[in-house]
């Protein structure tokens, strides 16, 4: 069995950003070996809402779908670039309501399977 490097990195919502509190809303998982991008969301609107009442949970989802859709074949503004480069962007720092995480590594036989190991263990709860 071949084990690859894989990256990847928590897609978070921060309703309110000066106040540094977030959930967790899904994984963004690359592995260029096996030429991966992927995208997995999950919104809890009872979880933002006990974080901001007045949350724009159609926004946040929207904002969340965009990953999904970046990740996939479908034409848009990434629909263009490498993987790698789709990711770096997904991934780049930002002051926003929906954000990712510190990048991290790993090594997988099965990017699929990681990418569901991942999101239960950090998403679900």
């Amino acid at each position: 069995m071949t084990r690859d490097v894989y990256e990847y990195a928590v897609i978070r919502v921060m309703p309110k950003v000066e106040r540094g509190e977030l959930i967790n809303a899904g994984v963004l998982l690359y592995c260029q070996p096996r030429d991966y991008l992927c995208a997995r969301v999950q919104l809890d609107p009872a979880r933002l809402r006990a974080l901001d009442p007045g949350a724009d949970v159609d926004g946040v989802r929207n904002a969340l779908s965009a990953y999904e859709l970046a990740c996939g074949d479908r034409p848009g503004p990434l629909a263009a670039e490498p993987l790698g480069g789709r990711f770096r962007w997904l991934t780049a720092p930002r002051s926003t309501i929906v954000q990712t995480g510190p990048v991290h590594a790993g090594l997988t036989a099965d990017p699929d399977t990681e990418l569901a190991r991942l999101f239960d263990k950090l998403v679900r709860l």
